[in-house]
């Protein structure tokens, strides 16, 4: 394969793509005050998105080289687009927490807190789990976090589609 295509442009096109998405929905749930509560349409849409964005740029890149693509190449793509997006989201999380809302964790640990009490956790119990909790809060854990999470998410989404698109020149043949 002389004439391989050129990944890098689709790992950043769609790397940013799947960044900007994940930063504008916890925007919009930000500015309409539900961030607290509709967490989890945050991390739905992302994570939608990201077998969206990865299937697309596999698919780009096996359009691009020929109809060809290796199983290797397919988790490269899926995992630059994953990892593109994840430093994205760091750089937004970090400013968030920082500058737009540094608030945000305590009312969160807050909320956490009042939902282990109405599990019938005891006051000790809940002291407990929140000062465990406060410890995964500072900012190299929480980038450690999503590095890892997003790492994990991609090779799995990756590794699936590359195995489904792959197509080597002597499997033609």
């Amino acid at each position: 394969m002389e004439n391989q295509a050129n990944s890098k442009n689709i790992i950043l096109t769609y790397g940013v793509y799947l960044g900007l998405i994940g930063v504008i929905v916890h925007l919009i749930l930000f500015a309409a005050g539900s961030l607290l509560e509709y967490q989890w349409i945050n991390s739905l849409i992302s994570f939608a998105a990201m077998i969206a964005l990865i299937i697309i740029g596999i698919k780009k890149f096996r359009e691009a080289n020929g109809g060809f693509i290796s199983w290797g190449e397919g988790v490269k793509i899926g995992l630059g687009i994953t990892m593109i997006s994840a430093v994205i989201a760091l750089v937004y999380t970090l400013l968030f927490m920082t500058y737009i809302d540094p608030t945000f964790q305590q009312r969160a640990i807050e909320v956490q807190e009042q939902a282990w009490l109405d599990a019938g956790m005891t006051e000790e119990q809940v002291d407990n789990a929140t000062a465990m909790a406060q410890k995964f809060q500072t900012p190299g854990i929480l980038s450690a976090i999503i590095l890892a999470t997003s790492a994990f998410f991609g090779f799995i989404i990756s590794a699936i589609t590359a195995a489904i698109m792959k197509k080597n020149e002597e499997e033609t043949y």
